[in-house]
Formats: C-alpha cells, structure tokens, sequence
C-alpha cells in the first residue's frame, strides 16, 4: 500500500510529529486529493491546544487523536470513486470542509449547515462519527473527501489563492444573506483583518456602491482603502463608550446622508470586546440589517427595545456552501474577484510548527500563511 506523510496531533498543546502512514482509499461517493496547498488559519493555535474541546465535558467538538488538522485544502483529484461521473483525476480543486450527517431533518430539507452533527473536516465540530469518518486534514499529502465538498478551480486561480477560501467563503455567504450589491454602503467592523480583507474583495465584486471599514493600525486601514479609494472609506476606531452619540456612528451617518449604513459584517476577533461590535451595530439606518462571522464572546448588551423601534436585524453565518464557493471561483476566474492582494507565505509541511508560533507577525489579513504538503524539507 501507498504511503504519505501527515503532520499528526499526539496531544493536545503539544507540537505536531510529521508520520508516515498510509494514502487512503476513497469510498464510492469520495475523491482522493492530492494536497498542493494548506491554508493556515490564527485560530488553529487555539483549536490544537484544545481551546474549544475545553468548552464540552465530554471534549467532543475535537477529532480523536493522532489528528490530522488542515481547514482549507486545495490540490489535484488523484483518483475518484466508483460513483462519482463529473470529477475526473487532474482537475484542479478547493475541498469545502463542511461535513454533515446527510439524513436528519435539516440535511434532508436542504439545510445541511444547520444539521446538529455539522462538522468541518480537519477542525473541529459537532460529530465525532463525521471525525472518524472524514479523518484527512489538509496538512497532510492526500486527503478524501466527498466529491460533493469540490469547488472546480479556475486555471489561473493558484492553490495559494484557493487555500484562502474559507475567510472569502465566510464572509461571501454572510453579504449574500444581507444583500450587499449596488446602491448599498456595507460597513466591515475590523476591515484589515483576514476575514475583513477579504470581505473588501468581495464587496468590490458584488458591486456595493460604498464600502465603509474600522480597524486599530492606521497603516493597513491606508492599505485597504488604496484598494478603492473612491469606494472604500476607513476609520480608526475610538476609544470612547459606544452608543448612539459615538464618533464612529456619527461618521457612519454622515458618510450616508445621516441614514447610517444598510448592512454591517461583523470580523472580529475573539478577543476583541462586546462594546466594539455593539458600535458598529448602532452605525446601522432603521431596518439595517448585520451578520456576524467573527468570534466576539463577551456578551452583547443588547436592547430589545432599541432594536425593536428601530428595525434592526442581527444574524449569525456560519462558513458557506461548496455551490458558493463555486460562485467565488467563476468571480476570480472572470477577473472581478481580485485575488492578487494576498501576499503569500509559503513553507513546507516540516514547518508547520513554527507557522503557528509565528503568525502574529502578519501584515493584517494581506499575509496568507500556506504550508504545501509536497515539500517536506
């Protein structure tokens, strides 16, 4: 039997070992990749020191170990199973890691993302049989997966480039939900971040008339607003208290007319507080609407009332669907999705380690941390 090498999880908090061990073979319905390129997310630092298995007694969000992590492969189709027509060896794919069980209510009504075992592949999630079941993460030299999960990609679309899907594909979902296109003004709350950026790129796209951004480094904020400087407009966020009478709401209203915006993305961070997403939710108009994909966990202090007589709907978006992603490839493939503001940082799978004690050294979200599992050394 054909064997790979896989950076495998031991322990958790401990640093991966690069194993050998056997190439998969794929089920009927699977495909097998071979993995070009990983993309590597800041959050795994905290997945594979067991940050999110600590929140269950029982630490089933997390894969069993050894584990192979990887959240955003993409690579080549090496071989196909017996019941997979339209994917052939050699074509060019991203493996959307989203997994669910296929047979409860939500999967079968066509809600699979809110299925109760959902799961991403080389994660972590809801389902330690869809763990077992779909083992291979992208850090490792092949991958099965469900030929459902292939996003086809564009020829001059790079396997660095795709392996930045899952931040493009999070915030693409999310501005399709709150309808972000022409005659509308988005405003993306933490602008420079990796998934704020890409959220950027993809406004452009969409055709949002104005793009409105806040972010901390006045650097990077100039950086994204060169992208669009007649579209695109930042802030640097204030310290001050938020609430309806704060600096940001009120550049927000005068930068639409004293309406203040139609849609709000929220990107931030884990650790950033309730107070900086509350802001941006009082820059929306009456009947604006917001979507979080980041990861705020303070609590909000929302008022019913407030959002009530004014009309404000929140929601929360959670990844996106491989036909989504498929949206996202024929974008970049006809040139008006801009990939080219990725600055790739490419190492080899050897590296991995030192990739994820290293990735506070980033330019915002233009550094794009790849590691390419066919170099070893």
């Amino acid at each position: 039997m054909a064997t790979m090498i896989a950076a495998r999880l031991h322990a958790y908090g401990q640093p991966m070992t690069l194993d050998r061990i056997d190439v998969p073979e794929p089920r009927p319905t699977d495909v097998l990749i071979e993995v070009k390129a990983c993309g590597v997310v800041p959050n795994l630092a905290r997945v594979v020191s067991n940050f999110f298995g600590s929140l269950t007694p029982d630490n089933k969000m997390m894969p069993p170990l050894p584990a192979i992590f990887g959240l955003d492969p993409a690579g080549v189709v090496a071989k196909v199973g017996e019941q997979v027509f339209h994917v052939k060896p050699g074509e060019r794919v991203y493996v959307n890691p989203g997994r669910s069980c296929g047979s409860c209510k939500m999967c079968r009504s066509g809600q699979p993302y809110d299925c109760p075992h959902w799961t991403l592949q080389g994660y972590f999630g809801r389902s330690q049989e869809i763990m077992r079941a779909y083992p291979y993460g992208g850090l490792a030299q092949f991958i099965t997966a469900p030929a459902t999960a292939l996003v086809k990609l564009p020829d001059d679309v790079s396997f660095e480039a795709a392996a930045r899907f899952g931040y493009y594909g999070t915030a693409y979902s999310a501005m399709k939900k709150l309808g972000v296109g022409p005659g509308q003004t988005l405003l993306i709350n933490g602008v420079s971040g990796q998934l704020g950026l890409n959220a950027v790129s993809l406004a452009l796209a969409m055709g949002a008339t104005n793009i409105l951004g806040t972010g901390r480094n006045q650097a990077l904020l100039d950086r994204v607003k060169a992208l669009a400087p007649e579209r695109i407009h930042v802030i640097s966020v204030p310290n001050a208290a938020p609430g309806p009478a704060d600096p940001q709401v009120a550049w927000a209203k005068k930068m639409t007319d004293g309406y203040g915006v139609d849609s709000m993305l929220d990107c931030l961070p884990p650790g950033a507080p309730a107070s900086a997403m509350m802001r941006a939710l009082f820059c929306l108009r009456r009947g604006g609407r917001a979507a979080n994909v980041g990861a705020v966990l303070e609590t909000l202090p929302l008022n019913a009332f407030w959002m009530m007589t004014n009309r404000i709907g929140l929601e929360g978006s959670v990844w996106f669907t491989t036909g989504e992603g498929e949206e996202m490839a024929a974008m970049a493939g006809a040139g008006t999705l801009d990939l080219s503001i990725l600055e790739h940082r490419v190492s080899p799978l050897s590296k991995v380690n030192e990739v994820l004690a290293g990735m506070d050294a980033r330019d915002g979200g233009f550094t794009n941390f790849v590691i390419d599992p066919t170099r070893i050394d």
